[in-house]
């Protein structure tokens, strides 16, 4: 019979939290890192817990220690996926973080994609709409090239969906759940890679041929009906994702 996962240990636990914040932007390359002494008292553990922390950061290049300064933020070359963004979202009412520059480049209705129907369980050619935007970090350029797309019979009672003068304040998805009342939303997402469009190449600054990291998030509402389809590509050398996870020996 399958068990309970037993909790991660705490020092995972607390480098997991420092590793999203760096992920999504909050602390920035050159930004300090809570001390373990501060770390210790805000998770209320021992400093050999916190020093652990830091030491997973270290070990995964996303900070560095400097001798009687502290420990900083390195670049840590990283692709904030959906989970990230939607928490930043949530907790600070932006997706984006103060290093990142968004560009909504376009936004109209358009026959679907087969890739793009069979996500939004839509007949092939179905009307969607799609909102194009490239995020630029302002120290290392285009970082990623993301498109949403909606059954295009939501923006009639949603039409900022088709807006590119501004960014939807917290992202789609709580724009979505207010109008139309959705709650216990989920999301089911997959990564692959692939070699970059001619477009792609051009927004993200690549040769040619260059691969890309592609991200899906297909997010849901409480019927299990889809309601919108996320692609998201990367260059070559950011990662998606990285989490630590107990194993059973």
């Amino acid at each position: 019979m399958p068990e309970i996962e037993e909790v991660l240990p705490k020092y995972l636990q607390i480098a997991g939290h420092l590793r999203d914040q760096i992920v999504r932007g909050d602390l920035a390359p050159g930004d300090e890192v809570p001390s373990e002494r501060e770390l210790a008292t805000d998770w209320k553990v021992a400093r050999p817990t916190a020093a652990k922390a830091l030491q997973v950061l270290r070990q995964q290049r996303l900070v560095e220690s400097r001798r009687g300064s502290g420990t900083f933020v390195l670049e840590p070359h990283a692709a904030p996926r959906a989970r990230e963004r939607y928490e930043r979202a949530a907790a600070m009412g932006t997706m984006y973080s103060p290093t990142e520059k968004v560009e909504f480049a376009s936004a109209s209705i358009l026959d679907a994609p087969p890739h793009v129907a069979s996500a939004l369980g839509l007949e092939v050619g179905a009307q969607v709409a799609q909102r194009r935007r490239i995020i630029r970090n302002v120290i290392s350029g285009p970082t990623e090239l993301s498109i949403s797309w909606f059954p295009a019979a939501f923006t009639k009672d949603a039409p900022r969906l088709l807006d590119t003068t501004e960014g939807i304040r917290g992202g789609t998805l709580p724009y979505l759940s207010d109008v139309f009342g959705l709650r216990s939303l989920y999301a089911r997402d997959q990564v692959s890679a692939r070699l970059a469009t001619d477009e792609e190449r051009e927004v993200l600054g690549l040769p040619n041929p260059s691969a890309v990291l592609v991200y899906w998030l297909v997010a849901y509402d409480s019927g299990d009906s889809p309601i919108e389809f996320d692609e998201a590509v990367y260059p070559p050398d950011r990662w998606a994702f990285r989490q630590e996870f107990p194993v059973t020996v």
